[in-house]
């Protein structure tokens, strides 16, 4: 759980208050648990959610007004086999905070954007936007590491 909370956190303590109030509650409500669904993924689902009701407290999910370019549909198959995932994992803990929470939700975490909508008060449109802008941000981080990986080499 620690793992999830991480992706969600902007640091190594922020993922540590989220997973001890996250087992807070898991303690509170075990009484809620159905039976129906795997435990572990109960478990998960409540970690989530306290991840995303700390950041909903502490940031503002504004709606991109910037027009979103067209993307270079250009793919670099050696950046894969030159990327870890702990370099992707980082290239995803570097996107901005509003960028990060939809693109764990829709990419990593299965969600539909109108769940993620409902979940974090924005519109479906935002949502959407915010994934694309995600998706742009992450392509030329790779794309940058890429290029610097091949002037190493």
């Amino acid at each position: 759980m620690f793992g999830l909370c991480l992706q969600y956190a902007n640091n190594y303590d922020d993922a540590c208050d989220i997973l001890q109030e996250g087992f807070i509650k898991v303690y509170r409500k075990l009484d809620q648990f159905s039976g129906k669904g795997s435990f572990e993924g109960w478990i998960r689902r409540i970690m989530i959610n306290t991840a995303l009701e700390r950041y909903r407290s502490q940031l503002h999910l504004y709606p991109l007004t910037d027009n979103i370019v067209t993307r270079d549909e250009m793919m670099y198959e050696e950046v894969f086999e030159k990327l870890s995932a702990d370099d992707l994992i980082k290239l995803v803990r570097e996107l901005p905070p509003r960028y990060r929470m939809v693109f764990n939700m829709y990419a990593i975490e299965g969600y539909h954007h109108k769940e993620i909508a409902e979940t974090l008060g924005i519109k479906v449109g935002t949502s959407k936007s915010n994934l694309s802008r995600a998706r742009d941000i992450l392509q030329k981080k790779v794309k940058q590491y890429y290029d610097s990986s091949e002037n190493i080499s």
